[in-house]
């Protein structure tokens, strides 16, 4: 079997994690003669997974012209160069990520001729979180993509409602597939000590995410105003970094919050066994990465009950689910979290044992590889 996967970025991100952890699991299975990337060249403050890729051995092919930004020239230029590209590959699978890839790529694959075209909803790409200009053009998008798709994968069942009651795709089109991460990694993790005294002692609330709007920043700061008692950590890097620590040097949160920046990959098991609570605020996510690793290591999770979180963060039992914008309610629940060790450790083990079941890698390399052989047997 011959294998394409193609992405936008290959920055550090749950889709690019997912597309690279797939491509390598693939590659170590029977029957697959190739499993290739392809990828456009931008990077970002979130962090490069181009090393770790090169390093497993995972060689990407670069588009230049594949970018996330329309551009009419260098999305023409992309997908001339990918159907160019699919058509000598003479894949037999054609798997595309992320938006601007998941669009150019499902059309380059149809027109190279390629039998089976998947594409993963890694989340929505249309929502309440932006205007109708830009919600009626993606859907626009989709629909013409979604006609040229075999099949399609969904991190959360959510994504697969949220395109069917767009009039994406139809029934029976799609499958949920978690995505898969090292699990192991996370439930062997232990509390760094010397992170910990670093930042003073006491209860410690930490959030796993990218520096930008849609994380919930505003909302993460708002509820540590409102929590002297507490120490927050922030793990992540990008555009908004500068306003964070603006805030972070306020009165009210001076010496509170500590910024660990973009971390080794690695490294994260152990930052995250390192807080009490992990607060997930953000306001768009297709099923959140670091919501299941928290998980994984046991910790409890307070998030808002929007697409896929409701999945994996059963309110009461996992954690608790916060209504977007009710502050009071989230700093109540953190805070009964922080003083009720015994409930956020029973919250924690059952979490623990829901995600070990469903988001380790062999189990996402080995769905994926069940579905390729059954779409592949149906064509």
């Amino acid at each position: 079997m011959r294998v394409c996967h193609i992405i936008t970025r290959l920055i550090v991100g749950g889709a690019q994690e997912n597309t690279l952890a797939s491509v390598m699991g693939l590659r170590a299975r029977p029957g697959y003669e190739c499993v290739d990337l392809v990828s456009g060249i931008e990077s970002g403050t979130e962090g490069s997974l181009v090393d770790p890729a090169c390093d497993a051995g995972v060689k990407p092919v670069w588009i230049p012209s594949l970018r996330r930004a329309i551009s009419p020239w260098n999305d023409l230029c992309a997908l001339h160069r990918l159907t160019g590209l699919l058509r000598d590959g003479r894949y037999d699978i054609v798997h595309t990520h992320s938006g601007k890839a998941g669009f150019l790529g499902r059309l380059a694959a149809r027109r190279a001729g390629v039998p089976v075209v998947v594409h993963t909803i890694h989340g929505p790409s249309f929502g309440a979180f932006q205007g109708a200009l830009a919600n009626a053009a993606f859907r626009f998008a989709e629909r013409v993509a979604g006609r040229a798709t075999t099949h399609f994968v969904s991190v959360a069942d959510a994504m697969t409602r949220l395109y069917l009651d767009a009039g994406i795709g139809r029934p029976g089109q799609s499958t949920t597939i978690r995505s898969g991460f090292d699990v192991a990694a996370f439930v062997r993790a232990q509390p760094d000590a010397a992170l910990r005294e670093k930042l003073g002692g006491g209860p410690i609330v930490g959030q796993v995410a990218r520096l930008i709007k849609r994380k919930g920043w505003e909302l993460f700061f708002e509820m540590a105003r409102a929590m002297p008692e507490a120490k927050f950590l922030v793990v992540g890097d990008g555009p908004w970094r500068a306003k964070l620590e603006t805030w972070a040097a306020e009165p009210a949160l001076r010496g509170r919050v500590h910024f660990a920046g973009l971390v080794p990959r690695e490294d994260v098991p152990r930052y995250v066994a390192s807080v009490d609570v992990l607060a997930h605020l953000s306001l768009r996510e297709g099923l959140p990465r670091a919501v299941a690793q928290a998980l994984a290591a046991g910790k409890p999770v307070v998030a808002h009950p929007l697409d896929g979180t409701p999945e994996i963060v059963s309110d009461g039992e996992t954690g608790f689910l916060v209504p977007v914008g009710d502050q009071a309610a989230l700093v109540d629940r953190v805070r009964r979290l922080l003083r009720d060790p015994a409930l956020a450790a029973a919250m924690g083990r059952r979490g623990q044992a829901r995600v070990v079941k469903e988001f380790t890698v062999e189990e996402m390399v080995r769905r994926l590889d069940e579905l390729y052989h059954s779409l592949l047997k149906s064509r």
